[in-house]
Parts: structure tokens; C-alpha cells; sequence
């Protein structure tokens, strides 16, 4: 986090600056999206730190959750950033601002930009699915966002260059079309783990072989998955042999849950319910249920 908090601070500076000199409204605004880079990463790297803590009396399924609530921060910030751009390109194409073709060297500050960005991209995504962190996911998506916006950048000052200067705000506001795309994103993948989103098939797959791999246990179904930031707890009913007594029950439904914590890296608690082989769960509701109405 270090190193990409500390490119995207000298990005922030130089885009600025070769802005500022070389009058090129993207390059600016461009600046200014990459200070809200710097700042949606601090809050990814507080969210992660803060999730990492582990369970306590308060909080008794860890602090997780506050990842995904720092890339809803994320998403807030990415919108304060769009509408700071649409009045940047409303001044220049509505009011009438006047119009200037930006100097070459905002040109070869785009193609540094590129590079940059890239590099920066790769390392956070890279970093963000190594230690399944949805807030530090979050800010390489954002901050892909920079690659496309420099490579606009440069083809509208080569645009502006060779006498279409109206390119250069043109090309800010679909910077900032970019910009509402991946805010939407953001606010897409972070509400779905927030509400419990059905998780990936294969891991429903690798939970279930998990629970099988433990000897007397013939099936599992019901699996529940709820996400808490990096990590996950998983709910689940597995079948044994309907004759086994209660204690043998009760051992191998930790059996099960010490295989599943043990197998599946992202689940780190596991809750399993024992229900005998042959039995259906839903006919047996509905005799609890007469049970109850009798």
C-alpha cells in the first residue's frame, strides 16, 4: 500500500503541474482523480487493517465487514470526483470558456501516466486477491480507471494539437463517464457482500468436499456462506448414519467443521448441523410443525 499510495502521490503533483503549464483541462482533472486516489487508498489500507482484528465480546464474528463498508466510502468518494470533473467540462463546453490546444509535453505526461498507472494497477489488484481484501480490490479497479483516462488523455491533446482543441474537455467528461462506471461497480460489489450475495459455485463445491471428506459423512446440503470482509463463516447440514448416538453426532459435526477451516482457506468459521441420512429436512418441518399446532 506504501508503494502505491506513494506513486499515485507524485502523479497527483506532476499531472498538476504539466497540467497547469501546458493547458490541458484532462491533465488537470486527471489530477484531481488521482488525489482521490490517494484517498480511497488510505481508507481500503484502514479497512483492511481493521478487518484483520480479530474476534472480540462485541464482535463476535471479527471486524470484517469493515472492508466492504470502506469501498462504499470508496464509491462516495468516486462520485464527488465525477461531479468536480462535469463542472470542470461544463465551464469549457457550455459557458464557453476558452479553448487552447495543450502543449506538447502534456502529451508525454499521458504516456508516463500509462505506465504508471499500469504498474501501480497490476501490483494493488495483485496484492488486493492475494489477501482476498474486497476494499483493496475496490481501489484497483478505481484505479484502472487512470490507464484509459491518460491514454484519452494523450489522444486528445494530439487531437487538440493538430486543430481540434475542443477534444481536450471532451475528453475529460468521458474521464468522468469512467469515473460514474466504476463508482457503480464499486457500489455493486461491495452492497453484494454487504447483503450476503450467493457466493461462487466452486466454493459452495469445495465446501461440500470438504464436509464429505470426513469418514460417516455421506452428503451436505443448505450450504450458507456469509462473508465478512476477507474471510467468510459457512452454515451447513450434513447426513450421517441415522442409528449414530448423539455424542459420536456431536464429535463428528466438529470433526466437519475443523475439515472445512482447515480445506477451504477463505472460511475461517464453520457452523454444522447433524441430520440423518434418509430423513427430509422439509418433511420433517412440517411434522414439527403439526407437532406444534396440535
Amino acid at each position: 500500500m506504501i508503494f502505491s499510495v506513494s506513486g499515485k502521490i507524485l502523479l497527483t503533483i506532476f499531472n498538476f503541474v504539466v497540467g497547469t503549464l501546458s493547458g490541458s483541462t484532462a491533465l488537470v482533472v486527471e489530477s484531481a482523480h488521482t488525489l482521490s486516489d490517494i484517498l480511497t487508498s488510505s481508507l481500503a489500507y484502514v479497512g483492511f487493517k481493521v478487518g484483520l482484528k480479530p474476534p472480540d465480546q462485541d464482535h463476535p464474528y471479527g471486524h470484517g465487514r469493515a472492508e466492504p463498508l470502506m469501498g462504499l466510502a470508496i464509491g462516495i468518494f468516486l462520485l464527488i470526483v465525477v461531479y468536480e470533473i462535469f463542472s470542470q467540462v461544463y465551464s469549457k463546453l457550455i459557458l464557453g470558456a476558452a479553448l487552447t490546444p495543450p502543449a506538447p509535453l502534456a502529451a508525454v505526461m499521458a504516456l508516463i501516466g500509462i505506465v504508471a498507472n499500469y504498474a501501480l494497477t497490476s501490483y494493488s489488484m495483485k496484492i488486493g486477491k492475494k489477501v482476498n481484501s474486497p476494499a483493496i480490490i475496490a481501489d484497483a479497479k478505481h484505479q484502472k480507471v487512470d490507464i484509459y483516462a491518460c491514454a484519452a488523455i494523450f489522444i486528445g491533446v494530439v487531437g487538440a494539437r493538430i486543430g481540434f482543441p475542443i477534444l481536450d474537455p471532451i475528453i475529460a467528461f468521458l474521464i468522468g463517464l469512467l469515473v460514474l462506471k466504476t463508482a457503480f461497480e464499486v457500489f455493486k460489489d461491495n452492497v453484494n457482500n454487504i447483503m450476503g450475495k450467493l457466493p461462487s459455485k466452486e466454493l459452495l463445491k469445495d465446501i461440500e468436499s470438504a464436509a464429505k471428506s470426513v469418514e460417516g459423512v455421506y452428503g451436505a446440503h443448505d450450504i450458507k456462506v456469509n462473508y465478512m470482509g476477507p474471510y467468510a463463516s459457512a452454515e451447513l447440514h450434513v447426513e450421517v448414519d441415522c442409528t449414530m448416538p448423539l455424542k459420536e453426532a456431536h464429535e463428528m459435526a466438529h470433526m466437519v467443521e475443523r475439515a472445512i477451516t482447515k480445506r477451504v482457506e477463505v472460511v475461517t468459521l464453520a457452523i454444522v448441523h447433524v441430520c440423518p441420512l434418509g430423513v427430509n429436512d422439509d418433511d420433517l418441518k412440517d411434522e414439527i410443525s403439526n407437532k406444534e399446532d396440535s
